[in-house]
């Protein structure tokens, strides 16, 4: 990008308000170096810098980046084997400790709502370096005073010097203070030559004896060093020169300590400088309120509200600027002070600001180009030095600019044509807007000459524009009116100002309506076209917001699914669990059963095994039913009474309710026992009539029960089989069997199989085998239980 445009634009104005928003020399070498670029990619990453340090503004404030000194020349000196002062070293345990601090900032940003795309590798590039930090951190000071904990002797030393200050200033204060005082030109205790001494009067120089250092400027005062203190201040001395010396030692291993790592310090300051450059961007960006611009390839301009950002954004008039599109070539004719320059000056700085990887003073969704480059002929650049005037000016920078252009650069030009004949003037002015068509350039040029109105109807992508004018105060209002041309509002003004109303009309009269009506009609087109650009970018922002809400729906439904999932699995682990634990008990039941049977050597009792019976019946979990609202009004609705038929439901038996025991309790009949049971455990049953006849209690005792040691499978579906099987062995375990027989036969082998399977499994097995070949082979299977 050319120099003098950047001049003439007045981008170094922008660059120095940036300037006053990086606390780094590395950030200020950036804004100083800044300067558009004419590539895309390059274009690209800068503002999608500057995106994310806005965005990090917005929520976090911005990137903690303290202001840092230059330290590239105590590298250098590094790199030569050189010894750092403290001061030196203390820059660069600033900058090791900013990494720190701007590494864990973006180590924790991860976890707000802020979605980078530049400034998190950046981040993962910072070298921490922990041990070398926390070595500065604990030797040197912010201001370069080494510290007592950078090494035990300088510490050592330290309270040495203390302690001899001590006792130097006790026999001090005894001197000045006591029966001596009166030879002393003053009651104090100052130091000449690095030493103590006392002002003692001219005439009693010899009463302390010691060493003369100094004396007044009239010579009436002696600054001597008394006798009896001269050891002390030769030892104090002494043990300051060896502080000296260790602190000599602390700094040469300290920058001994530091030079392995210069190329990281290096690079970490460097990026911290890229760090403070986009804080810069960020905060000039809120001060002027600029938005994001969007970048097109194609050089389709469209400034929505845009304003000049060296105007305060509340005064100033904005405009919207299209260029690009159905046109490459905008002509601004109309009078003096309209707002011509300053508009043309605003669409310059935009777009050199954009290029640059700045947001833009505009409207969101304003849109700006990438020019290769931008030529400006702006103002009055007469030269005395030269003897150029106003006309030559301007005509050599437009020769130079025509030899320089292509179909990618923008051109302005203010006031094409001026300073010279009218007539000759404004056929220069179209020659040259003809040559830069041709060209394929970009151009927006103002004028004053009429002869240009016509040029934005004769030529291909050309238009025509003006500022417009307020004829009510006959005040310019400095809005760019696109399609129109300029009006010199001649009869408005004359009428306004009192004119005869029947010369103004005479005037019109004379004036043809057609050109009005044209330019009416290229309003209207305008107009519309502006609509069209507004609704486009509201169905964009409707599309990004849909497309948003989509993701965000799909990353929710993601979420759930898998936390479904999650909740699935934790069930069947604690399904497992509980089957786990149940089958546990029931063996530990059984065991129990088996055990009292084998012990008592006779029948056990009916109310034993109902009890035992209740036992394993209470291992089975029932499902909640609270929160069914249905069942539970159904359950309110159901009043027991004498002679219902129940179900006690711990012990899994049929009764009959007797009567009412307590508040919750009933007495229920059965079989041959009467119990006294909770309502809780009771659930109300029908039975058919001439069923109930038919029901009796299923509690036997076990020597009334008969249980063949054979079981005959054949015929039986795989199913069923295996349902029975499973019945038969817990009544084998009940009956005391040691061991069974389970005849399947042999047939297609799908029974066996399953069978075999199924006792693999079974936890009351102890161990299996077919038949003897005698017996059945492996027709049938011997079942030992355990």
């Amino acid at each position: 990008m050319n120099s003098k445009t950047l001049k003439t634009l007045e981008f170094d104005k922008v660059k120095n308000n940036l300037l006053s928003f990086v606390g780094t020399p590395m950030g200020k070498k950036r804004v100083v170096s800044l300067e558009p670029s004419s590539d895309l990619d390059e274009v690209s990453h800068q503002i999608a810098q500057t995106k994310d340090g806005v965005d990090i503004l917005r929520v976090k404030g911005g990137i903690p980046v303290p202001k840092l000194a230059d330290i590239s020349q105590s590298l250098k000196r590094l790199d030569i084997n050189a010894t750092l002062n403290g001061k030196e070293l203390a820059a660069i345990s600033k900058i090791l400790r900013a990494t720190n601090e701007v590494r864990d900032f973006f180590v924790k940003l991860d976890d707000a709502a802020i979605k980078l795309t530049t400034l998190d590798e950046l981040a993962d590039d910072l070298q921490v370096l922990p041990t070398l930090n926390k070595r500065l951190l604990l030797s040197i000071e912010g201001d370069g005073h080494v510290t007592d904990e950078a090494s035990a002797t300088l510490a050592g030393i330290r309270k040495s010097i203390t302690s001899i200050e001590g006792q130097l200033r006790d026999q001090l204060n005894v001197l000045i203070h006591g029966t001596s005082s009166k030879y002393l030109s003053d009651a104090v205790v100052t130091i000449r030559n690095d030493r103590y001494v006392i002002p003692v009067k001219q005439e009693y120089r010899n009463h302390f004896g010691g060493v003369v250092h100094d004396q007044s400027a009239s010579g009436q005062t002696l600054f001597i060093e008394p006798r009896q203190i001269v050891d002390l201040n030769n030892h104090l001395k002494q043990q300051q020169a060896n502080e000296k010396e260790e602190i000599a030692r602390i700094l040469r291993e300290l920058s001994e300590l530091i030079a392995p790592y210069t190329a990281e310090i290096r690079q970490n300051a460097h990026l911290l400088g890229i760090f403070d450059f986009i804080n810069a961007k960020a905060k000039y960006a809120k001060q002027i309120n600029a938005t994001e611009p969007m970048l097109s390839l194609e050089n389709k301009v469209y400034l929505r509200q845009g304003w000049h950002p060296l105007l305060d954004m509340k005064k100033a008039v904005k405009n919207d600027i299209m260029l690009g599109d159905d046109y490459k070539a905008i002509v601004v004719t109309g009078p003096n002070t309209g707002g011509k320059t300053i508009t043309l000056k605003t669409l310059g700085l935009i777009q050199l600001m954009g290029q640059a990887g700045l947001f833009i003073p505009a409207f969101e969704e304003s849109r700006i180009g990438i020019f290769s480059d931008i030529f400006a002929d702006i103002g009055d650049e007469q030269s005395i030095e030269q003897s150029l005037s106003t006309f030559s000016s301007h005509m050599t920078n437009i020769v130079d600019i025509l030899a320089e252009i292509d179909e990618k650069a923008l051109v302005l030009f203010d006031e094409l044509g001026a300073g010279t004949d009218p007539q000759e003037g404004a056929a220069l002015a179209i020659s040259i807007l003809d040559y830069v068509g041709s060209k394929g350039s970009y151009v927006i040029a103002t004028t004053h000459y009429p002869e240009l109105k016509a040029y934005g109807f004769e030529r291909p992508q050309t238009i025509n524009a003006s500022m417009e004018f307020d004829v009510e105060s006959l005040r310019p209002t400095y809005r760019l009116l696109l399609g129109i041309p300029g009006r010199s509002n001649a009869l408005e003004i004359s009428k306004r100002l009192g004119l005869e109303e029947v010369i103004v009309m005479q005037a019109k009269q004379l004036t043809a309506g057609q050109n009005q009506d044209l330019n009416d009609m290229i309003q209207d087109l305008v107009s519309k076209r502006h609509q069209v650009e507004e609704e486009s970018i509201e169905v964009h922002q409707n599309l990004e917001e849909s497309q948003k809400l989509h993701h965000d729906l799909e990353k929710k439904y993601e979420e759930l699914a898998n936390q479904r999932e999650q909740l699935l699995d934790n069930a069947r682990k604690r399904s497992n669990e509980i089957v786990e634990q149940a089958t546990q008990k029931a063996e530990k039941i059984i065991t129990q059963l088996r055990q009292m049977r084998l012990n008592s050597g006779k029948s056990i009792k009916e109310n034993e095994l109902i009890e035992a019976k209740a036992q394993l019946n209470k291992l089975e979990q029932p499902t909640n039913l609270r929160k069914n609202r249905v069942l539970r009004r159904a359950k309110q609705q159901q009043a027991f009474k004498p002679n219902d038929d129940v179900l006690v439901k711990s012990y899994g038996q049929r009764g009959v309710l007797l009567r009412k025991a307590g508040e919750h309790e009933w007495e229920v009949q059965l079989g041959i026992l009467k119990m006294k049971v909770q309502e809780a455990e009771l659930e109300k049953i029908k039975v058919e009539e001439n069923s109930k006849k038919a029901i009796r209690t299923s509690v036997k005792s076990v020597g009334a029960v008969h249980v063949s040691p054979t079981l005959d499978l054949r015929g039986e579906r795989y199913e069923e089989a295996l349902v029975k099987a499973d019945r038969y062995l817990d009544a084998a375990v009940l009956a005391g069997y040691a061991s069974v027989t389970i005849i399947h036969g042999k047939g297609t082998g799908a029974l066996r199989q399953g069978i075999t399977d199924f006792l693999a499994q079974s936890r009351v097995v102890k161990s299996f085998k077919f038949s003897a070949p005698n017996a059945g082979g492996n027709g049938s299977t011997i079942v030992y239980l355990k």
